[in-house]
């Protein structure tokens, strides 16, 4: 997995690529097909702005997040890319397989 990480209107110190690399290792857990991950992170007044596309195989994600705090963006984010990724998983497994072998078995 290929992590692009890119700040608008902020700097991005090595703690918050970091903080980034660690939420983003659990989506690899979840679904190895993995290609990259752009994540996009801005500050507009009072509000910060955490946003990321996964490229899967086949397929992209999107998802962002706005919170008071640019740490609880990121954790808002991994949550909603955590759940896309499961669901995109389960979408994507062949169900037909578990429907066979359960007809097969007495």
């Amino acid at each position: 997995m290929q992590l692009e990480l890119s700040g608008h209107r902020l700097e991005i110190t090595p703690a918050l690529r970091s903080y980034v690399s660690k939420k983003f290792e659990r989506l690899t857990r979840h679904f190895e097909g993995l290609i990259d991950i752009h994540c996009v992170l801005s500050v507009e007044k009072l509000r910060h702005i955490a946003e990321a596309t996964v490229t899967l195989r086949g397929n992209k994600i999107h998802a962002d997040a706005t919170e008071g705090d640019m740490y609880a963006a990121i954790d808002a984010l991994a949550d909603k890319l955590d759940r896309r990724v499961k669901k995109h998983k389960e979408k994507s497994s062949d169900h037909h397989v578990e429907e066979a072998v359960r007809l097969r078995t007495p």
